[in-house]
């Protein structure tokens, strides 16, 4: 497993799936069927999303960090 950054390239809004599917070793596709289908679940599946494109590092800024 990787570190869960969200990646500079293959981001379609924040990169939260993408940084997912790096970490779980799936697609970033199957990722974001994955969320779109638990958004018709209720529960804060939105509100984690946004969370989590606010606490996840880019992977620009880990690099710079190291």
């Amino acid at each position: 497993m990787t570190a869960l950054v969200r990646p500079a390239e293959g981001r379609m809004i924040g990169g939260v799936c993408a940084a997912l599917a790096r970490r779980f070793g799936t697609s970033a596709t199957t990722m974001r069927v994955i969320f779109l289908v638990s958004c018709l679940l209720p529960g804060p599946q939105f509100l984690l999303y946004l969370a989590l494109w606010f606490l996840l590092p880019s992977e620009n800024s880990a690099r710079t960090a190291w």
